[in-house]
């Protein structure tokens, strides 16, 4: 094993521990090559380093991957948190009392981006004028993942099922329904109710599979007796989910948030199914015990105002 000469002599670095993550977090050298976007040998070489420096084999490597020893798994929550007081550390270098810079690195879920996110820099760059962000975009179970290892501060997304929080915390902001919509003079606005047994007659338009808003729309399908689809385009993109419904005579599940404009501008019109209204909750999520910077305090409540202006009115 090692000794404390190892890390005080600088032999240890800021590499070894990000290549080591990323290799934990994504169970293969070359899915941790593509995120770190350097080659896999130099995943598997920086690897080998921090295997000779610590004593220990951190992974068995075949061909399913990169599985982790248990020496890795005890190392492992030590390593989160030494990259966690680094970026702490770097944040409370900007953190200064007169809060004129800033950065955080943040994810939202796409369907969620266009209704928050301007609205929440808006609020923001009024304390933090010379703010920096850092915004990726990606299912919930993405964003949940890159939260725990580490890669934003802060996720705002849907509620998510009790397996997939351990280690987070979320924080409810408001509850939004998913409709259905299609384009102003679509064939199914003619029909009472936008007639739920035609669905299958034209494309449809749906979150990707194992989304918490694809589990929605599959159970507003089947409330409305809809068992089977003829075409299918699954997609998170809401710019290109508005252009297909727009200029074609696509069907579109989607979270009323990401439509509100294009509702009210008469450019769509919802359908009316079996089960529409069902609400889902809204939040942001943070890693429980993280640190806390004066900055980060300050995006969570732009966010919170952001979500005020987006919350449906009762």
């Amino acid at each position: 094993m090692t000794d404390e000469n190892s890390f005080t002599a600088g032999r240890v670095k800021l590499r070894h521990l990000q290549c080591f993550l990323a290799v934990a977090d994504q169970g293969s050298l070359q899915k941790a090559a593509t995120r770190l976007a350097i080659t896999q040998p130099a995943v598997s070489k920086t690897l080998a380093e921090l295997e000779d420096m610590l004593g220990v084999a951190l992974f068995v490597r075949g061909r399913g991957g990169a599985v982790a020893t248990r020496e890795a798994l005890r190392f492992l929550p030590h390593a989160r948190a030494c990259m966690a007081a680094l970026r702490a550390g770097m944040g409370a270098l900007t953190d200064v009392s007169t809060r004129k810079a800033g950065y955080a690195s943040l994810g939202i879920l796409p369907t969620l981006s266009a209704a928050l996110l301007p609205a929440a820099l808006g609020y923001l760059q009024r304390e933090w004028p010379d703010v920096s962000l850092r915004v990726v975009t990606g299912t919930n179970r993405e964003l949940l993942m890159k939260l725990r290892a580490g890669d934003i501060e802060l996720a705002i997304n849907r509620a998510a099922d009790p397996e997939f929080m351990t280690g987070l915390d979320f924080e409810y902001l408001y509850s939004e329904p998913l409709v259905v919509v299609v384009r102003v003079g679509h064939p199914l606005q003619a029909k009472a109710g936008g007639d739920p047994a035609r669905i299958p007659d034209y494309p449809v338009v749906l979150p990707p599979t194992g989304t918490v808003i694809r589990q929605l729309a599959d159970h507003l399908l089947a409330a409305s007796g809809v068992v089977a689809l003829t075409s299918v385009i699954e997609l998170l993109s809401v710019s290109a989910g508005r252009a297909l419904t727009l200029e074609s005579d696509a069907v579109w599940f989607v979270p009323r948030s990401a439509v509100a404009r294009d509702l009210s501008n008469g450019s769509f019109t919802c359908l009316s199914l079996a089960g529409s209204g069902t609400q889902e909750s809204v939040g942001l999520t943070l890693r429980a015990g993280g640190p806390r910077t004066a900055f980060s305090q300050a995006l969570r409540d732009a966010f919170r105002a952001a979500a005020r202006g987006a919350a449906p009115v009762a």
